[in-house]
Formats: structure tokens, C-alpha cells, sequence
């Protein structure tokens, strides 16, 4: 009665709110807070700064002319596609140029040791290795019409940027292999593309790459590896007919035989990329990747936010997702083209927040993991009714603002709540955006309420780049990807087999615009399963129109069967609805035209289960708990009530699962290297554990 009386007086609208909140505090927290302690966290924490009102960028759909019912953002120029923003930046080498200017020659490329403070290369230091390590290319037989095709093996570091600038300053094609390869895919690559150099990183990589050319007629003939190596090395090189050099030698060749830049056309081949295709079942493509494509996609970008975010050279990246993939590399070209700086990590993951303390980085890139595991975080340390509580409370305000366009971090409940979690980021990111998989609604609104700054979804694949959809500065709503970006449309297209019909704003996503690639390399049959003969890639994406013009990912038609009633399972929609599940890291789930029902394999948390398992009476190790059926019973209930919440039908239900405890990975064959599921191989590993379960299911 006192706190209500109190209220009144301060004539504050808010009271209902307040009543309904405080219903749900723990009466003796309350009176220990007390009353007058309770209103003025209430009275300052619910009065919002409004910086800056909801955005309306366009997100109503445009139709494109000639009857097709394809979508295209409003912010398109005369209703043509856009390939660029700056003038002056129109391919990647041109992106150093400009970010040299603007930045008046500032801090370009940053990197540091344990324990040490980042060190930093200008931008004309940058431009002026990649010069020499250029030169030095050409000098040993590479030019832009013969041999032209460079590959980088490396993690992500100063010396991997500045070898793929060498590339684009004599219009080299530069040609990612993953760090996480199987020499398999390795080799795949090196042959698909005859790669005659390729620049790694550690010994332990050129060696892999001698693992893969010993014995065959392969195109490599120089290794050049960064760091320091011994000379059993050079001679197991030498057998095989390679030249191995250090990085410094090739930029000391290259000094001393300088040559003039050779710059590239905005259609121009930039990069190759190994991916697993649009339409193909997991088998190994190299997507053709010009200039214009990740130009383009990086002016979309800066359309859309350029009022709202307005990046300068005082913007600081922190480079920890593989420059393998194309999201980062659209990611980085976006920072500088405005003089910004890169800091890379250590190259151990276990060691990022120590590097995010120390960079203090504005931009940060995620992707769903690790959302999920700032989420838990978070919410792990609500270990009391009044934490818990308060965190819900301090969620529910600054939702609020962010359904008005409201972002900050300054509010009471940033510093009394949040603060720690900010701080674990360094405390100055203003801009994430997170995309390569689907992300829980909750869990996005959470931290972009959390976290206070701008926070965008996006979606694509490798064949258009990188994005093709985007969420808008000001609507902050999740459950969608966003309108189509300003450099492509987007329209959907019948799936009969699945029931979606483009009349009913449903169907397979495709995109056509600038960011589309070139094709698969040396594979025009592919090429023309992914590409039509209009110009439009089809993704192998089910999305749904919204009303207000953005898109939902709803379905994938690649990898559909039926079961033995003749219904068609979409595996990967369910997997996502079940992955959801807090004791669940990773699921398959499995199923044929010979059954009647579905099966899973289910990978535990291994972080997560003994904790969750805690609280359901269960006690034991990870594998321990793993074998126990009493934990699988759990684990499958809880699953099956997300899919039932979800909407799935009731034969796009498990019937059973089994637990196993090691996770799919690239190293044991289970994913590929973007990290989707190997579904054959699953198939395969897990046969046995597969017929036992239908054959219960039977019994």
C-alpha cells in the first residue's frame, strides 16, 4: 500500500505496469529492497531516452515490372539494382585506396600476443606489403591471364588480408581453404583450381598440403608459410617438387622486383569459394566470385544504415569468423571502405573475450552459437528469485523501447543489469550482425535489448555473396531476415510437392541482382541447376512473405522424402525446432519412404546437460548421463513439447532418439565445412543405432 500511495502521488501512468510486475517479486525481497528503493528504480529505469524514432527505410515490397511477383527494396534508385556506394570503391583493391584516404593513413591492420597490447599496421604499410608480395607473385610466373589463381590457408590474421590485397593489386583471384579442411576437400580444390602457390599459415598446414599432392600430378609448386619453419620441411618439399619460402623472402623478391599494380574490373573474378552448393546433395563446388559481387553487397549494406550507423575510421572489427566464409569478408570490406581498423584474434577461440576486452571493437559479427552462449551466460547467473526477477523486469522495459526504435545503453537498468554483460564485449560495440544460420526470436530480442546497440539479422548464401535480405535500422522486430537488400530482388516460387504455392506469398526464396556469382568453377552443369536461364539463383530455401514486406524462412526444399504414408519431411525445419532444447547441442534427425515414422541421433550439451540434468534429480558425468535412459526419456519430452509449440504435425515428430556424446564435426566427417550436416555420412555412422530404433519402434 505504501509503494502504491507513493506512486500516486508522483502521479505516475505507469502504475498497472508496475502492479504487474511487482505481483511477481518475492514479497520478503520487496520489503528488504523497500518501498521508496523499489519506485525510484521503478521512476528512473521507465523513463526512456528516446535517441532516435523507429526507421522507415522501406519496408514495403515493390513488384518489379513484367507481371513477375518478385520484390525489390524501395530504396533502389530508379528501380535499377545497386552496384556500389562510393564511386571511388568500386573492387576490393580500390576499398584499401579509399580507406587509406579517409583515414588519413591511420591504423589498418591490428594483431597482438598473450597478455600484450594490439599492434598496429597503417593502411599505407598494408598497401605497400601487398605491393611487394605482389610483385613478387608475378615475378614467379602468376599473372591475371594465365596462372592466377593463389590459394590462402590460414586463419585469420594480418598477413591473410594483406595477401589477399597482393592478389587483388595485380588482379589475382585469391582462394580460401579452410583451416578445418579434411585433406579430401583440400584436395579437391587445389585440383578443381590448379593451384600452383598456396600461402599458409604454420608448418603443420604446408604440410597437410604435402600430404595431399605426395604422389599425384598436382599444379602446386611453391608453399610460402608465415610463420617460422625447419628444414625437414624444405626437404620433404623437395621431393615432391615444391619450393617452400618464408613469407619475409617472397616480400623481399618482390622489393627488389617491383612492378606497377595491375588493378582489377569491377567483374573481375575476386575470389573462389568452396561451398556445398544450392541444389547439389553436399557435394564439394567452388563459387565464382567477382568484385562487384561483395562491392555490391557491401554498398547494400551501407545504404541501409548509412543515417543510422554511420561507420568512421574510428571503427574498430574484431576478425574471429573465417575469412574462408563470405559473410566476413563483406563484414570487413564494409569497415575499410571507411578508414576503419581490424583487430584479429589470437586464433583461439577460448581466448576471444580477453581479445574483445583489449580491441574494444565497435563492430562484432556473430553467429547463432555463439548468441546461444551469451544467452546462457546471462541468464545462468539469475541464480535467485530477485535476480531472476530483476533481469525479466529490466528485459521488459527495454523491450518496450525497442518496439519504439529506442536502442541505448544508458538507462538505469543498463547499469544496474546489463552493464556486465557490455563490458564482457569491451563496452563500445554500437553495431552486430549475425546471419550463416537461424537464430531463436527470444534469444535475438534478449540481447539486442541487452546489449543496446544496433543489432541486424541477415540472410544469404555463398551464391549471392553473402546476404540477400536484411533486417532495418528501427525495426527491431525478429522472427524474419528483413526486406531484400537495395542490390538484388528476391521472389518466391512454387514448391507443389510441399504445398507452397507463390499465390500464397510462399515458395522456394530466389534472388537476382549484382550479388548473384558467376558460377561454379569449371562446372557449367551445376551452374545451371543453381542460375536459370533468367538470371535467377534459387536457394533451395522455403521463404513466406510477411505483410510488412520482410521475409521468413519457414522450410528447406533441399533434402525433403517422404515416409511411407507418402508425406514429405522437410529433416532440417525439425532439427532447428529442436535444437532449441537447452540440453541439446546438435540433432539429426532421420526418416524414409520405408517408415512410417521418424528417428533422431541427439549430441547433449556437453556444457549445458550435467546442469539441466541437475535440476531434472539426474547426477553423473556427460557420458554417464548420456547412457542414462531416464535422461533420454527427458530430453525427448522436452523436444517433442518444442515441435508440438512450433506447430510441427504429429508425423514430423520423433518417435525415439538415441544420445550420443560426441559432437558432428568436420574433423569426423559428420559436417561439412560451413558446418552444415553431412546427411549421407550421418546416414551412415549411425546405421545401427537407426535400425535399433525402428526396430523397437516395431516391437
Amino acid at each position: 500500500m505504501q509503494a502504491q500511495e507513493v506512486l500516486r502521488q508522483l502521479r505516475i501512468p505507469e502504475l498497472d505496469d508496475f502492479r504487474q510486475y511487482v505481483r511477481g517479486f518475492p514479497t520478503n525481497a520487496l520489503m528488504g529492497m523497500g518501498a521508496f528503493a523499489a519506485i525510484t528504480t521503478y521512476w528512473f529505469a521507465t523513463r526512456p531516452k528516446a535517441l532516435k524514432p523507429p526507421c522507415d527505410l522501406g519496408l514495403q515490397s515493390v513488384e518489379l515490372p513484367g507481371g513477375e511477383r518478385a520484390r525489390r527494396s524501395v530504396l533502389c534508385e530508379d528501380g535499377s539494382y545497386l552496384t556500389h556506394y562510393y564511386d571511388d570503391a568500386r573492387t576490393l583493391y580500390e576499398v584499401f585506396l579509399r580507406g587509406l584516404r579517409v583515414s588519413n593513413n591511420g591504423p589498418c591492420l591490428g594483431s597482438r600476443k598473450p597478455n600484450q597490447p594490439y599492434e598496429w599496421q597503417t593502411y599505407k604499410e598494408v598497401i605497400d606489403r601487398g605491393e611487394c608480395i605482389g610483385s613478387a607473385l608475378l615475378h614467379r610466373g602468376h599473372s591475371h591471364t594465365g596462372d592466377k589463381f593463389i590459394g590462402i590457408f590460414s586463419q585469420n590474421r594480418p598477413e591473410w588480408t594483406i595477401a589477399e590485397l597482393a592478389c587483388y593489386t595485380y588482379s589475382l583471384v585469391v582462394v580460401p581453404l579452410y583451416d578445418t579442411l579434411g585433406t579430401e576437400a583440400i584436395d579437391y580444390i587445389i585440383d578443381r583450381a590448379a593451384i600452383s602457390t598456396v600461402i599458409c599459415d604454420v608448418p603443420e598446414k604446408a604440410r597437410m598440403i604435402l600430404d595431399c599432392v605426395s604422389g599425384k600430378a598436382r599444379a602446386v609448386k611453391s608453399i610460402i608459410v608465415i610463420e617460422e619453419f625447419d628444414s625437414d620441411l624444405v626437404t620433404r618439399a623437395k621431393e615432391n617438387g615444391i619450393e617452400i619460402l618464408s613469407l619475409k623472402e617472397l616480400e623481399a623478391l618482390g622489393k627488389a622486383n617491383l612492378k606497377q599494380p595491375v588493378p582489377p574490373k569491377p567483374k573481375d573474378q575476386a575470389l573462389i569459394c568452396f561451398t556445398s552448393g544450392t541444389t547439389v546433395f553436399f557435394n564439394c563446388v567452388c563459387a565464382m566470385i567477382s568484385h562487384e559481387n561483395v562491392i555490391c553487397n557491401t554498398g547494400a549494406f551501407i545504404k541501409i544504415t548509412k543515417e543510422t550507423l554511420n561507420l568512421t575510421s574510428k571503427d574498430v572489427l574484431i576478425s574471429f569468423l573465417p575469412l574462408a566464409h563470405m559473410f566476413e569478408h563483406v563484414v570487413e570490406c564494409v569497415v575499410l571502405v571507411h578508414g576503419g581498423r581490424i583487430g584479429y584474434f589470437q586464433g583461439d577461440i577460448r581466448l576471444l573475450m580477453d581479445d574483445l576486452k583489449t580491441l574494444q571493437p565497435t563492430v562484432f559479427p556473430v553467429v547463432p552459437r555463439l548468441l546461444n552462449r551469451m544467452f546462457d551466460k546471462v541468464f545462468g547467473q539469475a541464480n535467485t528469485p530477485l535476480k531472476r526477477w530483476l533481469l525479466d523486469f529490466a528485459f521488459r522495459r527495454k523491450e518496450a523501447e525497442l518496439k519504439n526504435g529506442v536502442v541505448r545503453k544508458d538507462s538505469m537498468w543498463d547499469k544496474l543489469i546489463f552493464k556486465k554483460v557490455q563490458a564482457s564485449l569491451g563496452g563500445r560495440v554500437r553495431f552486430m550482425i549475425t546471419g550463416a544460420a537461424p537464430v531463436s526470436p527470444t534469444i535475438l530480442t534478449f540481447l539486442r535489448a541487452a546489449l543496446g546497440c544496433q543489432f541486424y539479422e541477415g540472410y544469404g548464401q555463398t551464391e549471392c555473396t553473402a546476404g540477400c535480405t536484411m533486417s532495418m535500422p528501427g525495426d527491431w522486430s525478429a522472427g524474419h531476415v528483413g526486406p531484400p537488400l537495395p542490390c538484388n530482388a528476391v521472389k518466391v516460387v512454387d514448391v507443389a510437392e510441399m504445398n507452397y504455392l507463390a499465390a500464397n506469398g510462399e515458395g522456394e526464396v530466389c534472388v537476382k541482382g549484382p550479388n548473384v556469382f558467376q558460377g561454379y568453377l569449371k562446372d557449367p552443369d551445376r551452374t545451371a541447376e543453381a542460375i536459370d536461364k533468367d538470371g535467377w539463383l534459387h536457394t533451395g530455401d522455403i521463404g513466406k512473405w510477411l505483410p510488412n514486406g520482410t521475409l521468413k524462412i519457414i522450410d528447406r526444399k533441399k533434402h525433403i522424402f517422404k515416409l511411407a504414408q507418402g508425406e514429405y519431411i522437410a529433416p532440417e525445419k525439425i532439427e532447428t525446432i529442436y535444437v532449441r532444447s537447452n540440453p541439446v547441442a546438435q540433432v539429426f534427425v532421420h526418416g524414409d519412404s520405408l517408415q512410417a515414422c521418424l528417428v533422431g541421433i541427439v549430441v547433449p550439451d556437453p556444457d549445458f546437460l550435467p546442469i539441466w540434468a541437475k535440476k531434472k534429480g539426474f547426477e553423473g558425468s556427460y557420458s554417464e548421463l548420456c547412457d542414462n535412459k531416464d535422461v533420454k526419456k527427458a530430453i525427448l519430452e522436452d523436444i517433442l513439447n518444442l515441435g508440438k509449440e512450433a506447430g510441427l504435425k504429429s508425423f514430423e515428430q520423433v518417435r525415439d532418439i538415441v544420445l550420443h556424446p560426441e559432437m558432428f564435426s568436420i574433423q569426423n566427417g559428420l559436417l561439412t565445412p560451413t558446418l552444415k550436416a553431412k546427411r549421407t555420412e550421418l546416414r551412415s555412422c549411425f546405421r545401427e543405432q537407426i535400425d535399433e530404433l525402428y526396430a523397437k519402434i516395431k516391437m
